[in-house]
């Protein structure tokens, strides 16, 4: 029996067949497969018959023993049983659960990737600093988990690219140019002319510095000598956002985050989309003229009150090009388009998306979707942490990667629900403690190696070792820990919540030091050993896969 990768897969197209026997009108029906709360009543349970009834106009214990009757021949299933009102409660054979561990070690890497994206074409913004400073810890937790997430849909089948939207236009970018102009001119912060939205931290000084010394900055497809004319605004305006733009490239780079498109908003009006899109907007005829500014009927579609498109002074208000970028995105053939922002952006979803209907231009309802993050609070020997001198007013993301690792900030930026508030602690996130769940995980990776090391025998020998002495219950549960995997990865990518990752490692974590702190490998009975040996191989190669989709590393040695 080849192994089953995906029991649950596999389950839903066995009754998938049934349903087309018994119920060919209803075809379409979803089939939901489910873990049973207590084990006695199975490994997987359907509630297929119940959700027919109403349909059917038949009992659905009735149904349930039609569909058992109907139900392919598997080599998984070991027992049906239907169970109460009528769920149909599936038992696996121990051999099928077993063969997950030959299966494991053939997949390799590519063990719990499944296919529901099918290769269609995914956006995934994410990030998308304004260029006028370090990123703070909430543009790492939306560095975070928007590269767990592209990390997870990859995994689950879709064609994923990466971007990063820059507002490099508007008054902030002002403020910008005159903090780094003052700098230029001798001036600080503490000087009665500095602009009250002026920015403060010592990075200032570096830009300014950089201009002056006629420096010549990267930042992907600019590159801009610094003037060294403290006259010259526009000139230090390039320099500047460059220059922010290098920094905040090179921070990402050490989080281990790189992006495949960077889309710039002043591209956006001197290409001409931005005009465009009003264009587009007017010609619908969902916008209307009033007290000397053009607005846009949201209220068509779904916003509570109409939205303001160009103000009175002629300038443009912020969700106009966020139309204009996303109407572009549509144009390059996204299926799906996934923004990762801050809670704060949660106003701007129905504009956005309201203008994309406006432009009748075959965009879904809905479109795009939305993960949003919440605050970060940083906590360091039980206090919160505000300053970083750097930044001038808020803790970076290079602080904390300084501070902590680049492993530690990661899980911890993740591993909890984007709209859930987050504590990170800096000492805990540092501890070599079970309380650690980073360290918890990697921990349970290296004991494993060692394990092997100690061993020093060929791994191969391992992929076609046989396995049927697993049958302790340690060794039940983590089987099905195992085999639950592709489904966690399945799950994670349809609900937009990498953070499933996180907790499946640390319960993977858990078992395995409870099978470890109660068994011995390296036991006389060469069978014996050899299966346990097998297991754990195959634990180690889920706990990377795993631990990949995070951007986190695997240590053999701790």
């Amino acid at each position: 029996m080849s192994a089953v990768l995906n029991f649950k897969t596999h389950l839903a197209e066995l009754f998938a067949q049934a349903l087309r026997t018994v119920a060919p009108d209803h075809a379409a029906t979803t089939i939901l497969i489910e873990r049973p709360k207590l084990a006695a009543h199975g490994d997987y349970a359907c509630n297929l018959a119940m959700q027919l009834a109403k349909p059917l106009r038949r009992p659905p214990r009735e149904i349930a023993q039609a569909l058992i009757a109907a139900l392919p021949q598997s080599g998984v299933i070991e027992k049906l049983e239907i169970a109460g009102a009528g769920f149909i409660n599936v038992s696996i054979t121990t051999a099928a659960k077993q063969s997950v561990v030959h299966g494991v070690l053939q997949a390799g890497a590519g063990y719990g990737h499944v296919h529901v994206g099918a290769g269609r074409k995914v956006g995934v913004e994410f990030v998308s600093a304004n260029p006028t400073g370090p990123l703070h810890v909430g543009h790492g937790r939306g560095a975070a988990v928007g590269d767990c997430l592209c990390r997870v849909l990859h995994a689950a089948g879709w064609n994923v690219t990466r971007e990063f939207y820059y507002n490099d236009a508007g008054a902030q970018i002002d403020n910008l140019t005159r903090s780094v102009q003052l700098r230029c001119k001798g001036l600080t912060p503490d000087d009665p002319s500095w602009p009250e939205g002026g920015y403060r931290g010592d990075y200032i000084i570096d830009v300014a510095r950089a201009y002056l010394a006629q420096e010549t900055v990267e930042a992907d497809d600019q590159r801009i000598t610094g003037k060294g004319d403290a006259e010259d605004t526009e000139a230090i305006r390039h320099f500047a956002v460059a220059y922010l733009r290098r920094e905040q490239d090179l921070d990402l780079r050490a989080f281990g985050v790189e992006f495949d498109v960077f889309a710039l908003e002043s591209a956006l009006y001197t290409d001409g989309k931005v005009q465009e899109a009003v264009d587009k907007l007017i010609a619908s005829g969902h916008t209307y003229e009033q007290d000397d500014a053009l607005w846009l009927r949201t209220t068509d579609f779904g916003d509570d009150k109409d939205r303001v498109m160009r103000k009175s002074d002629g300038g443009y208000t912020y969700f106009v090009p966020d139309v204009a970028y996303h109407l572009d995105k549509w144009r390059r053939g996204f299926e799906r388009v996934i923004n990762e922002q801050g809670a704060d952006h949660h106003s701007t979803i129905t504009r956005v998306r309201a203008g994309l209907q406006a432009l009748d231009a075959g965009i879904p309802t809905g479109w795009p979707d939305y993960v949003l993050h919440q605050m970060v609070t940083v906590l360091k020997n039980g206090e919160e942490v505000k300053i970083s001198k750097r930044a001038g007013s808020y803790v970076t993301l290079r602080d904390l990667i300084d501070e902590v690792g680049c492993d530690a900030t990661r899980y911890f930026l993740a591993a909890r629900h984007p709209d859930s508030q987050l504590v990170f602690d800096i000492d805990l996130a540092k501890s070599q403690s079970n309380d650690n769940p980073v360290y918890y995980i990697q921990y349970a990776h290296a004991r494993i190696y060692g394990v092997l090391a100690q061993w020093g025998g060929d791994k191969q020998l391992l992929q076609h070792t046989a396995v049927a002495a697993l049958d302790s219950d340690y060794e039940t549960v983590l089987l099905q820990r195992m085999i639950d995997y592709p489904q966690v990865v399945e799950t994670a990518a349809q609900e937009l919540a990498p953070h499933l990752i996180a907790f499946y490692l640390k319960e993977l974590a858990a078992d395995f030091h409870s099978y470890y702190n109660a068994s011995r490998f390296l036991v006389e009975d060469e069978a014996l050993k050899l299966a346990r040996l097998a297991l754990i191989e195959a634990l180690a190669q889920v706990m990377r896969n795993g631990l990949d989709l995070l951007g986190v590393s695997a240590p053999e040695k701790m």
